[in-house]
């Protein structure tokens, strides 16, 4: 009789507990698994200048001659319920140019490498190095549209080595305000410069800065539907440096989606250095401008580019042949790029 007694007890306090309990189990299954990633690209392109001596235009990446490599790219991702990290490496010629300021060997394939902590609930410390902020375009290949890039992006910043806050204040509003070493210094501050970024996000379009000792850039990134099959980017900056020295343009990249598996876009670039900023020429002034045009051919992780790119500068900046300058060149890339 004690027994039964005892097991009617402990069904009845099981009873009694059990809105606990499932309020428990829900609440535990409610906060989300952590996850771990890995990811990344591959690309590798052939480029041809219709001239006697192959000649690339001035801009980062898909600049080599002849059937050419671009980068592997490696990134490991963690993602908790208020921490996490991310590790990125690169390796081939995209990914050296990518990461050219640093200067010790043990982070000369180092793209990012980054950990964050949500402090409340729409508020994000992260503290490591980063790609940057400003620009329309980026360094990963599967990322930008064109595949070759504008010379806004070539000579502006790549990445930053510091620390961050963002904002989420809503879904359309955002702020991000950081400190960094000098620019594209991956490791420490070696010649102690500090920066100073900033970036007000509103409904898509974001406002960038980015100032420090003898250098201050303004930046604005965005674009609009123009309807459900065409996209307008829009990309303007202006940078100077100590003295009169330094650079601006703006860049417009309409985008049609024809299909699911097709798309074709134009970037049109009107880039402007001052007092020899060296971009186009070490001395004096100088502009140029570029169209470029891509098809993007889409099948599961895989994209096919094949892209045509006429400049115009003005002065001859492009080395022809042995003996021949010109102010203006056009060039044919065709690139492969399997994302994973």
């Amino acid at each position: 009789m004690k027994k039964i007694n005892s097991i009617i007890a402990l069904a009845v306090l099981l009873f009694l507990l059990s809105p606990a309990l499932i309020n428990a189990q829900e609440e535990e299954d409610s906060t989300p698994e952590p996850t771990f990633n890995f990811s990344g690209t591959v690309d590798t392109y052939f480029r041809a200048s219709f001239t006697e001596d192959p000649v690339a235009p001035g801009t980062s990446f898909a600049n080599l001659n002849g059937f050419a490599l671009g980068m592997a790219n490696f990134i490991v991702s963690y993602e908790g319920e208020k921490s996490g990290f991310v590790a990125d490496v690169v390796f081939g010629p995209r990914g050296s140019d990518a990461v050219f300021g640093s200067v010790g060997n043990s982070s000369e394939l180092v793209n990012q490498l980054y950990a964050y902590y949500n402090l409340a609930e729409g508020v994000t410390v992260t503290l490591g190095n980063f790609n940057t902020f400003l620009g329309y375009e980026v360094i990963s290949p599967a990322a930008n549209f064109n595949y070759s890039t504008s010379y806004m992006f070539s000579y502006g910043p790549f990445s930053h080595t510091g620390m961050k806050l963002d904002f989420s204040v809503s879904d359309d509003v955002s702020i991000m305000l950081g400190v960094f070493n000098q620019t594209d210094q991956t490791e420490a501050n070696y010649d102690r410069y500090t920066a100073f970024g900033a970036q007000l996000g509103l409904y898509g379009q974001y406002i960038n800065l980015l100032a420090g000792e003898d250098y201050t850039q303004i930046d604005f990134t965005g674009g609009f539907d123009l309807s459900d099959s065409v996209f307008l980017g829009i990309n303007a900056t202006s940078a100077s440096l100590a003295g009169d020295t330094g650079f601006a343009g703006v860049a417009l990249y309409p985008q049609l989606t024809a299909s699911d598996n097709f798309a074709i876009g134009l970037r049109g670039e009107f880039f402007s250095e001052t007092d020899g900023f060296g971009a186009l020429v070490s001395d004096g002034d100088a502009d140029n401008f570029s169209l470029t045009l891509t098809g993007s051919f889409t099948s599961g992780n895989f994209m096919f580019k094949p892209e045509f790119r006429i400049d115009s500068a003005s002065s001859e900046i492009f080395t022809i042949s042995p003996t021949e300058t010109s102010d203006s060149l056009a060039s044919f890339v065709m690139a492969m790029i399997y994302s994973f």
